[in-house]
């Protein structure tokens, strides 16, 4: 099977590069450094025993952040690298890490390109966050005798039934035989990874890296510099992580709350750069006096709509809003971190779609930090009714905090099972 699969990625391999040339049409930065996806790079000098971190994007990235934090303090002599797949998860690696870790695409699932990846890396030991399960990949680290650690695991419904079907059964249970250990967000996560093939004496759960990302000292500071700015009593509500097809829902969502507070203010903050534009269009054809970060830096009193159009700087406005609409929860995508704006006391609503954060998301929702709204029809009611309600924002804000704070440790627990990995 893992012969049919090598020959169904190397026929593909075509329409894989044509896909990349299409999307960079929409984001330039697809274009660059292509070679790496086949495993071709200048790698330092100092890479020897690296210890390895695959985070695919942004949200990954985001997540392995404390990890990658905790590797630097406790080997600070070895060598990191970082894998991404995706240019907003290289810029974001970019962002945090700066030139303390050695960034490289990881190359597609292709032998060739796998074992030239690895005798460059050199990895110590490899951490994969979340779910990436590359059957050529994982074999080549047994091969060459690296442990390899699925972190952060977690698998949705969803991704089970993916990998379920009879032809895929045997190479995904083969892949994870290769496997150290799962360290799984939760228990559902570590039960759909023995579904699917996992030995279970090699899957625990950790918990769940995000509930341990940092907290900007700062963000609480610059929250208060914002609404101090556009008015402390103005009410303002965030949409961060929008994707396409909701971000129309956001809209009208908002000019039934204009209809009600003429002051109101939308932030709205698209996932994707390549949609920064096109948002911004939408947003001014539908007549709204709008201002963007990149252009104004800050709303000014008479922005109706403010367009974030830059990467990474959600929490400083996630700490200024009075409740947050987080994406990618109206659309199939899964939806994305509710954390962030929790961590800071910030009212969450979210759509039907969170099958990506499903134990946060039910956790926040049954100890009354966040909402759930079943669809894009009734986001403008449950936003107006938010709004006009102080003490229930309130209330929900120290709710999500509280959520937010109670599941924090699983850095600690990570951090010695990967120093017990290494000292064997």
């Amino acid at each position: 099977m893992r012969f049919l699969y090598t020959l169904a990625m190397y026929l593909v391999t075509p329409l894989i590069v044509f896909r990349l040339a299409l999307r960079g049409f929409r984001s330039r930065p697809y274009y660059w450094r292509w070679a790496e996806r086949f495993g071709f790079f200048k790698a330092p000098l100092n890479l020897r025993d690296s210890l390895w971190v695959h985070a695919v994007s942004v949200g990954e990235v985001n997540a392995a952040e404390p990890l990658v934090k905790a590797l630097k303090r406790d080997h600070p002599d070895a060598p990191l690298v970082v894998t991404t797949v995706t240019p907003t998860g290289t810029a974001r690696v970019r962002q945090l890490f700066g030139d303390s870790v050695f960034h490289v695409y990881l190359p597609y699932d292709l032998p060739y390109a796998v074992n030239r990846f690895l005798a460059g890396v050199r990895p110590r030991l490899a951490l994969i966050v979340e779910t990436e399960i590359w059957p050529n990949l994982y074999f080549a680290c047994r091969r060459r005798g690296i442990p390899l650690m699925i972190v952060n695991a977690r698998l949705s419904e969803r991704s089970l039934r993916g990998y379920r079907p009879r032809p895929l059964r045997g190479m995904v249970r083969a892949a994870l035989g290769c496997v150290d250990l799962v360290a799984a967000q939760s228990r559902s996560d570590a039960a759909r990874y023995r579904l699917i093939g996992a030995p279970a004496e090699r899957v625990m759960v950790c918990g769940n890296l995000k509930y341990d990302m940092p907290v900007p000292q700062d963000a609480a500071a610059a929250g208060a510099r914002l609404r101090e700015h556009w008015g402390a009593g103005r009410p303002v509500w965030i949409a961060a992580s929008t994707h396409e097809g909701e971000e129309q829902a956001v809209l009208e969502a908002h000019l039934a709350v204009l209809r009600h507070l003429p002051d109101a203010l939308l932030l709205i903050a698209p996932r994707h750069p390549e949609r920064f534009r096109p948002v911004e269009n939408a947003v001014r054809s539908l007549g709204f006096a709008a201002g963007s970060y990149g252009g104004d830096g800050m709303p000014a009193p008479s922005h109706q709509v403010f367009v974030i159009d830059a990467m990474g700087q959600l929490m400083p406005f996630y700490a200024a809003a009075s409740l947050a609409f987080v994406g990618g929860s109206l659309v199939p995508i899964g939806g994305h971190n509710v954390l962030e704006p929790a961590s800071l006391g910030t009212p969450v609503l979210v759509g039907p779609q969170t099958f990506n954060f499903e134990e946060i998301t039910a956790s926040l929702i049954e100890d009354g930090g966040a909402l759930r709204v079943p669809d894009r029809e009734s986001l403008g009611d449950a936003v107006l009714r938010l709004l006009r309600d102080d003490g229930r924002r309130h209330a929900m804000g120290q709710a999500a905090r509280q959520v937010f704070e109670r599941e924090r440790g699983a850095v600690g627990r990570l951090m010695e099972l990967i120093a017990a990995k290494l000292r064997k």
